[in-house]
């Protein structure tokens, strides 16, 4: 079983993003629904949210 994860600015709230290493990003309001994103991918997502912030 994956272990999901959500942004620890997310607190308690039942609305958020989660992600799970090697199986990819969901909505926590719809857990059996995901999409799969490859390292490369998520790679390149955290390095322009870097650049961003």
């Amino acid at each position: 079983m994956a272990e999901w994860r959500k942004s620890t600015h997310s607190a308690n709230a039942s609305a958020c993003v989660e992600v799970a290493v090697g199986i990819g990003i969901r909505d926590s309001k719809t857990p059996a629904a995901h999409v799969e994103v490859g390292a490369a991918a998520w790679s390149a997502f955290l390095a322009g949210v870097t650049r961003e912030g």
